[in-house]
């Protein structure tokens, strides 16, 4: 039977923390038997995994190549405690490990270490030394940042590795970062190799990457083209694929006119743990002396180009300064008006000049067929746009797609009662990069003088409909105090029928989900913050219902 276990205590008896009243052993992927006197005195992993559980796909096997080089040492263990629905699942997961598990057929053991070791989300792991203590409850981000390194686990361990990681930032290099055991090249269309050396003095863009990812594709495009432009001045990119299979990195990688670390060099992990990768893509610049100047200047490529180039503070900051100029100086005909463009297209595909939209209440509408939310949001951009029209004959909406395909263009545009720019417009990553477009729908108003007003109007047309128009600061804070002045009579706090558990507070929220009428809403909103569920107040019992 499981005991309770108190982790500021010096030590824990595992054979009884792992065992219950009709077990006393842990089994092998080939079912065999261990008694846990075995792994007494050993510093023991408890691994809390699941087949089902996404991020254990990329850590499962990080953990089995640190378990296998801390094998010989004899005095490491770990045990898989699963959080698999079925017999069959636990099984298929368990035989790719090499080390123990707590039989799946001893569900209450596994619920009782689950509860005794607070486990919330998997994977997990828990390390424990050679007397039962608990060492760390962060064995998966050791684990994933220094390895086999980590071992023994003990804080004092996990500190000397970071003051080394500190050390080793002082003194990078491009050396330092790309040479890894006997391997110093790079390769080049997988055939050619090109040693480290020869990028000495150059400026460096490592770029994480992978091949079958939407952002990483359409990024790729744009950095070929400031790739062009920047390689005779001195001016590298290295890949570092995130790639699973080769498959993807060969496709990708093949279309890239620059070097790349080996598809799975084990390099690749450690450069993902040393620049704290956490987005994709990611962009990496590195000065000539091989120090970082920026750890993800992927906005920047988008935003400005190869005039971006060599990415140092100084260049960047001049660069912010003429976009603000150009911001204040902006005209409808600034952003929409091309040396060969100058015109948008209607639904019937009828050419109109951007010259007879000028001094005109504009909205640019980026979105997408193949987005979910850019199809639940334009019923109510279509009818907010009619509404507006009735009021302001003048007013026009400009729709640019980040469709894939001219077809998925057409079928979206045709349900749209205003103007658009062509699919194949050069103009749409343009804007894209012009006000820094990374999720959709968006929908930006700019005013008769061509200023932007708003960047925020899908949400303002969320909460307030067409009356949100003409969306500028002014009309917005009056419907806001208005609003607010709206709710001065509501009570602060409500039990809705269906939603009985807990009380609805009267909070304002940035956004939200209706529980009601499964809607984003914006502002106010009766919300149980416990259970994340949240009401418009349209959506609420009426007023005096509630009072």
């Amino acid at each position: 039977m499981a005991m309770a276990i108190d982790l500021e205590s010096s030590s824990n008896d595992l054979t009884v923390v792992l065992s219950s009243k009709e077990r006393d052993f842990l089994i092998c992927t080939n079912g065999e038997q261990v008694t846990l006197s075995s792994i007494t005195g050993k510093i023991v992993g408890l691994y809390f995994s699941g087949s089902w559980c996404g991020p254990r796909r990329q850590f499962t096997p990080k953990l089995v190549e640190a378990y296998e080089s801390l094998y010989p040492k004899d005095d490491f263990e770990i045990v898989f405690i699963s959080s698999d629905k079925d017999d069959e699942s636990f099984n298929e997961y368990f035989v790719k490990m090499p080390w123990l598990a707590v039989p799946f057929s001893d569900a209450e053991a596994r619920k009782n270490l689950k509860q005794l070791f607070k486990v919330r989300a998997i994977p997990h792991l828990v390390i424990l030394d050679g007397t039962g203590k608990v060492l760390s409850n962060d064995g998966v981000k050791f684990i994933k940042h220094f390895g086999p390194e980590a071992y023994p686990f003990t804080s004092e361990r996990i500190n000397y590795l970071r003051l080394e990681e500190e050390r080793a930032k002082e003194n990078q290099s491009l050396r330092s970062l790309l040479v890894y055991g006997s391997r110093d090249f790079l390769i080049l269309n997988e055939e050619k190799k090109i040693f480290v050396s020869e990028l000495e003095g150059k400026t460096v863009c490592l770029y994480f990457g992978t091949g079958t990812h939407r952002g990483c594709i359409n990024f790729t495009l744009k950095l070929a083209e400031v790739y062009e432009k920047l390689k005779g001045n001195n001016f590298e990119i290295v890949l570092i694929s995130l790639d699973e299979k080769y498959e993807d990195f060969k496709e990708s990688f093949e279309a890239m006119p620059w070097l790349a670390l080996p598809f799975k060099d084990k390099n690749c992990e450690r450069l993902i743990q040393y620049f704290e990768h956490k987005f994709l893509p990611q962009l990496v610049v590195l000065s000539p002396d091989g120090k970082t100047l920026q750890q993800n200047a992927v906005k920047f490529v988008e935003e400005y180009g190869d005039e971006a180039f060599p990415f140092t503070q100084e260049k960047l900051v001049t660069l912010a300064n003429l976009k603000k100029k150009k911001l204040e100086a902006q005209t409808l005909e600034s952003i929409l008006v091309t040396a060969d463009r100058d015109f948008v297209i209607s639904n019937g595909g009828l050419k109109v000049p951007v010259h007879k939209l000028v001094g005109n209440n504009i909205v640019l509408y980026f979105a997408a067929s193949w987005s979910l939310p850019s199809r639940e949001f334009q019923p109510k951009l279509v009818t907010a746009y009619h509404e507006i029209k009735k009021k302001d004959g003048t007013f026009e909406v400009i729709f640019i797609s980040s469709d894939q395909d001219e077809p998925s263009f057409n079928n979206i545009f045709s349900s749209m009662p205003w103007l658009a720019l062509p699919y194949d417009d050069e103009r749409r990553s343009f804007l894209s990069r012009r006000f820094n477009i990374v999720g959709i729908p968006v929908a930006i108003a700019i005013s008769p003088n061509g200023c932007t007003v708003n960047t925020q109007v899908r949400q303002l047309l969320e909460t307030h409909g067409a009356g949100a128009y003409p969306f500028t600061e002014e009309h917005i804070k009056n419907l806001q105090q208005q609003l607010d002045k709206n709710t001065t009579g509501w009570p602060k706090k409500d039990r809705n029928e269906i939603h009985n558990e807990h009380e609805l507070a009267l909070i304002h929220q940035q956004v939200y989900l209706c529980s009601g009428c499964k809607e984003m809403g914006y502002g106010w909103a009766f919300f149980c913050k416990r259970c994340d569920y949240g009401l418009h107040p349209k959506c609420a019992p009426k007023q005096e219902e509630m009072n």
